[in-house]
């Protein structure tokens, strides 16, 4: 049986989104578009670098605090460890890498990120454009 071309009523086999699950994203794929994001703000790694890599910790939103009608969001807190080229700008590379991660990592999995944390593990000498063409001084 048809109802008229207004009618809105869903099914009755429709199940309400509030009671339909969740969708819940692993830490270790959080921490690897952490890690491809901190790659993508880099641009470029001195030859001998090891890659980015991070770790995450995911931290559930309490449902209590969720508005009515609102999915609670997870939050999660992140540690990029990288190597970069010296000499260079350190800070201001670390808080390139810091907001394209909590950006990207917002984009892709819709969880809050209130804390990253960039750890430098080694500094790589890079020669400088003068020493590279053989002047001296």
């Amino acid at each position: 049986m048809t109802g008229p071309l207004g009618d809105t009523r869903r099914p009755p086999t429709a199940v309400e989104a509030a009671e339909r699950g969740a969708t819940r994203i692993a830490d270790r794929v959080v921490a690897k578009i952490a890690a491809q994001a901190a790659r993508e703000a880099l641009d470029t790694l001195p030859p001998d670098a090891v890659p980015p890599h991070a770790t995450v910790v995911v931290l559930p939103q309490a449902l209590g605090s969720a508005r009515a009608g609102e999915t609670p969001i997870a939050s999660v807190r992140v540690r990029i460890h990288l190597e970069l080229g010296y000499p260079c700008d350190i800070g201001g590379r670390c808080n390139a890498v810091r907001r394209h991660v909590a950006e990207r990592v917002d984009a892709l999995t819709g969880m809050e990120v209130p804390e990253v944390t960039v750890q430098v593990e080694r500094l790589h000498l890079v020669p400088a454009a003068a020493a590279v063409q053989g002047r001296t001084r």
